[in-house]
């Protein structure tokens, strides 16, 4: 009998995939045969005619053809070139978000660097330890109404060596704090109640709907949030928000009605993705 080999598992779980719909279907089978082996994707394809027992790669294939999310399935996903821990307590990190980091280094680029940096709705914290890794000398609190999410985003923290430079806590926005901070970052839900079905079956089925339903029309965290802020932000101080498509005007209506000077930030798709607000002068 011929041995079953990486280069066999590899064809045979892209095509089981392919069949289920997935696009990635060879990125992500390649993916799942490392990490059921246990080594890199460079280690993998240099050993495709090695033999092995595919029994584990198929059941992490199995979970892959039902759309849960190819991070949840490894436990880790990248963001801002940092490798962070994921759960289904949390929304899975994405590049898009990345933007809220490029806007909040865009607003410092002509002043000190801020030394108190404030995430609100942290999730796995990816925001509040990127902002860290690119502000070293400032500290940062991280706040999820989620214990778990709390814990995670703690636990990344550590793995990237910043537990002495980042605390978190579990409480409703920033009803437990005191304090100001000079960058404030948050990523709220923004998607309207009636479109939460029609998302991809991958963020539909297995991401928290809290971390994604913004209320009937998208707005509700927004109309809360955004006038709360003004004790938070000190008087140089600036908060990026992360904002839906088609929603910049929206929220700039709801910035400028609190009294804040609004700017926008694109992704890399073109789309209104970060807003900035500082205190208006008076």
């Amino acid at each position: 009998m011929t041995d079953y080999t990486a280069r066999d598992a590899l064809r045979d779980g892209a095509e089981r995939l392919r069949q289920a719909g997935i696009e990635t279907a060879r990125l992500d089978a390649r993916l799942l045969l490392a990490h059921a082996l246990g080594v890199s994707t460079a280690t993998l394809l240099g050993n495709l005619a090695a033999p092995l027992d595919a029994a584990a790669y198929a059941a992490l294939v199995e979970r892959r053809v039902t759309h849960e999310p190819l991070a949840f399935i490894l436990g880790r996903r990248e963001f801002w070139s940092m490798e962070f821990m994921v759960s289904p307590a949390t929304l899975v990190p994405r590049a898009d978000s990345e933007t809220l980091i490029e806007a909040s280094l865009a607003a410092f680029a002509d002043r000190a660097p801020p030394r108190r940096v404030l995430d609100l709705g942290t999730g796995t914290g990816c925001l509040l330890l990127a902002a860290l890794a690119e502000f070293p000398d400032a500290f940062g609190v991280g706040v999820d109404r989620s214990p778990a999410a709390a814990s995670l985003a703690a636990r990344n923290a550590d793995l990237l060596g910043m537990a002495n430079r980042a605390a978190f806590l579990c409480a409703d926005w920033a009803s437990s704090l005191q304090g100001t901070f000079d960058l404030v970052l948050a990523n709220p839900p923004y998607i309207a109640t009636p479109d939460l079905a029609t998302l991809m079956p991958e963020v539909a089925g297995y991401e928290p709907h809290t971390a994604l339903d913004g209320g009937p029309d998208g707005y509700a965290a927004y109309r809360r949030l955004i006038p709360a802020l003004h004790p938070l932000i000190a008087a140089d101080g600036v908060a990026v928000l992360e904002i839906g498509e088609g929603q910049a005007a929206k929220i700039t209506q709801f910035g400028r009605a609190a009294g804040f000077r609004i700017g926008l930030r694109a992704d890399l798709q073109g789309i209104a993705r970060a807003v900035t607000l500082q205190l208006s002068v008076p």
